[in-house]
């Protein structure tokens, strides 16, 4: 059969265009003007099509024409243009009486806050309940970057009150813009509560936070901040209870602060003022909440009775420091081809806990089916048979998933867990939760074997997130593209009066003069 003949496709392409909608075709074309954030084009082909009355606008060509003109509003020559017309398309759409969605409020609340207009942009957002629509972060944004820039700082926190009763989180940059009209408008009980909002999603600030954090420890309204008369004992219980790195009670202290940067060695020891920093653990709260979710998961996963007789089995035998999971050492650089599962591997990590916590006997967690398999070698059932009669294995039983086990086990003992397990499978993903980064930092001991030995690869000394001391002091780690924490930038702020209050000496400095002299070589 002859190939049809290259002219037949161009006819057929002429068809098919012929043939398209008035409708198709101003989206085509307009798809085209959006892709090169053309605006006058767009402008000219709306205003076209909206003369000659031969297209029946939808909600997506409004949308592609607003999207346009929010976009353009940040270029001076485009911007008046832009809101002339942004506005007028949004009044015509309301007139052809077709419902916005979340695109169309976001764009039209840019829209009002490129002219200045928060509370028409806020009110916006507002009313996206009465029809149904869910807001997402950038829908509240620009009503909160608009009060925040204009200073109206008690308008910027109903707008973050509103945004958190709709369930969404701020990020860095939300909480920036709030921290920054706290700073610039004196409310320093406000600072106070950001600082540890950010502390508590943000692990590393950017370089735009850590200058804002900076200039306000430098001014003059930092310096009169906070208690002198405070209750150590109860601040040194709040950052035990708190799980370490902040006691969240309140500005500590009065006088100038010191702000400096530097680094924290390998055991945590600030390099600026020799403080140690704290390894942060997940808070009773947080705790029992992460183990109920593990809990709530794994009862409806695994089959309920036999999951609560672990848990009834652990409540009696809560003893342990360390969670093994037994599989993955077992298996670890066994993808050879004599290859197995491997006891004496798994022995030899056993006994090095056992050494290194002074004769405490971890908890291993095996599946059943695995152990039935392993001690019908006579060469490893004496072993796993005293380690079973001792308490130091568990068999999970046939059908489950021996990973909700020695992870519930290890959450609910509050114990280190050693695994080279990333834990990125969907059963993790399950979790959600916010805890479950932070748990892991402190908790996962990763292991390797030297010429046959074992190494165990413990968890760091310190956590590398904004951390605050019972001394009043604030370590604030910045983002790099490194992955090694002994050179990562913090920004050390500190306060001699409480210092010296405290008994401290920072880095071997005795007399504020010769302290600012120190950070006065440090700072950058």
């Amino acid at each position: 059969m002859d190939a049809p003949h290259p002219s037949s496709h161009l006819k057929a392409h002429k068809k098919s265009r012929k043939n398209q909608t008035p409708e198709i075709s101003f989206q085509i074309n307009l798809n085209s003007l959006s892709r090169t954030k053309d605006l006058p084009g767009a402008i000219a082909l709306y205003e076209e099509a909206a003369t000659s009355q031969g297209v029946r606008f939808n909600q997506h060509h409004f949308n592609a024409l607003l999207y346009i003109c929010s976009n353009s509003v940040a270029d001076p020559s485009l911007k008046d243009l832009a809101l002339d017309h942004g506005f007028r398309i949004y009044e015509h759409m309301e007139s052809c009486k077709i419902a916005p969605n979340e695109a169309t409020v976001t764009a039209v609340a840019r829209l009002a806050a490129a002219r200045r207009d928060g509370d028409r942009a806020f009110g916006l957002v507002r009313k996206m309940g009465e029809r149904g629509i869910v807001p997402r972060l950038r829908t509240y944004d620009p009503a909160l970057y608009c009060f925040c820039e204009m200073l109206e700082a008690d308008k910027a926190y109903e707008v973050e009150e509103h945004m958190r009763s709709a369930g969404l989180s701020l990020e860095e940059p939300e909480l920036l813009a709030l921290l920054r009209v706290s700073a610039e408008t004196g409310r320093e009980e406000r600072v106070y509560e950001y600082m540890h909002k950010l502390r508590d999603c943000v692990r590393c600030v950017s370089e735009e936070t850590a200058k804002l954090i900076k200039s306000w420890f430098c001014g003059e309204k930092a310096v009169d901040v906070g208690d002198v008369n405070y209750d150590r004992s109860r601040v040194k219980a709040m950052v035990l209870r708190n799980g370490g790195g902040f006691h969240g009670l309140g500005w500590i202290g009065k006088g100038n602060w010191v702000v400096g940067r530097g680094n924290v060695d390998e055991n945590g020891v600030c390099s600026c003022c020799g403080e140690q920093l704290a390894c942060v653990d997940i808070d009773d709260m947080e705790t029992e909440s992460f183990a109920g979710s593990i809990a709530a998961l794994a009862l409806e996963r695994e089959t309920k009775a036999n999951f609560s007789e672990f848990q009834d089995w652990l409540k009696k035998h809560a003893n342990y420091d360390a969670i093994v999971d037994g599989a993955n050492i077992g298996l670890y650089q066994q993808n050879f081809a004599d290859g197995g599962f491997s006891v004496p591997q798994l022995d030899a990590i056993v006994k090095e806990l056992y050494g290194s916590s002074k004769g405490k006997w971890p908890l291993v967690v095996l599946h059943n089916k695995r152990l039935k398999g392993l001690m019908e070698s006579s060469s490893h059932k004496q072993l796993l048979q005293e380690w079973l009669d001792k308490g130091v294995l568990y068999a999970t039983p046939s059908g489950s998933n021996d990973d909700w086990y020695w992870l519930y086990a290890a959450v609910r003992l509050r114990c280190l867990l050693v695994t080279n397990d990333e834990m990125r499978d969907h059963i993790f993903e399950l979790l959600g939760s916010k805890f479950f980064s932070k748990w892991k930092e402190r908790h996962q001991v990763r292991y390797t074997f030297v010429k046959g030995s074992p190494v165990l690869i413990m968890p760091l000394s310190f956590s590398p997130v904004i951390q605050e001391s019972e001394k009043g002091s604030w370590h604030v780690p910045v983002k790099d593209d490194s992955n090694e924490e002994i050179v990562r930038t913090w920004v050390c702020i500190t306060r001699p009066s409480i210092w010296e209050s405290s008994n401290g000496v920072l880095a071997s400095k005795e007399s504020p003069e010769g302290l600012h002299e120190y950070y006065e070589h440090h700072d950058t």
